[in-house]
């Protein structure tokens, strides 16, 4: 059966002034699954990530070649080459990182935030998403009395949930995830990958993850990123 295809790569090259990064990949993501990508450390797997929304834009001496199409409903366009801009693309590919980063306000104002950013004036629907959001990262039952506070009151587990709620509340297409896990008790690794599998219904997931038994219990697919390349975790009896 062929698959229904979200991202496809080709003849993706990244640099970093002299150096290369990625080199010459060629892969197809499918649509509502979970991407799992592994490998050593220093491979280049953040900078696969920043790619797909273009985070590289924002690092002196980084340039792109090669074509990264994306599907957003009205077939396949080039992320680099199209006129949809940077802080669209970027509401429609969220990311979330290693470390919960969230910002030096109220918890509601963390989730509200984005959805400002894109224009919303309207204050019931500002509340409608934010609950809903929270809601989907399984936040809400433990917040929702405490709006108004400091999201850095949170706690860790807590905290990258928020993270989570936030790049939700802009109902992105595809969810890019830098070892979201890794600082995390096993309760709460659990609820994100909880978390993630229902996720994968409405939006597809891109997860980093040096956790081979994380990726068995929850990636659809595997791909491994060594000496530049980014290739099927047949090993691993996944492919893509």
């Amino acid at each position: 059966m062929k698959k229904n295809i979200q991202i496809r790569m080709d003849h993706l090259w990244f640099h970093y002034h002299d150096r290369v990064v990625l080199e010459d990949i060629r892969i197809e993501i499918e649509k509502n699954a979970i991407t799992a990508i592994s490998g050593p450390s220093g491979q280049g797997k953040s900078s696969f990530l920043m790619v797909l929304n273009r985070l590289w834009e924002n690092i002196p001496g980084a340039r792109v070649t090669g074509r990264v199409e994306m599907d957003f409903g009205k077939g396949f366009e080039d992320i680099h080459r199209s006129s949809l801009p940077v802080h669209r693309l970027r509401q429609r590919v969220g990311m979330v990182f290693q470390t919960p980063n969230p910002l030096p306000m109220s918890i509601y104002k963390n989730i509200a935030f984005p959805l400002t950013l894109m224009g919303e004036k309207d204050r019931a629907k500002i509340a409608f998403r934010v609950e809903a959001a929270l809601k989907k990262a399984y936040l809400w039952d433990e917040v929702k009395d405490r709006l108004a506070e400091n999201a850095e009151t949170l706690s860790g587990g807590q905290q990258q949930r928020l993270c989570m709620a936030r790049a939700l509340a802009a109902e992105p297409t595809v969810l890019l995830l830098d070892e979201p896990t890794s600082s995390l008790d096993e309760a709460s690794v659990r609820v994100i990958e909880d978390l993630l599998l229902e996720l994968k219904k409405s939006c597809t997931i891109i997860l980093v993850s040096h956790y081979m038994d994380q990726i068995q219990r929850i990636a659809d697919h595997c791909l491994v990123l060594s000496d530049r390349r980014l290739r099927p975790d047949t090993a691993k009896g996944r492919d893509i």
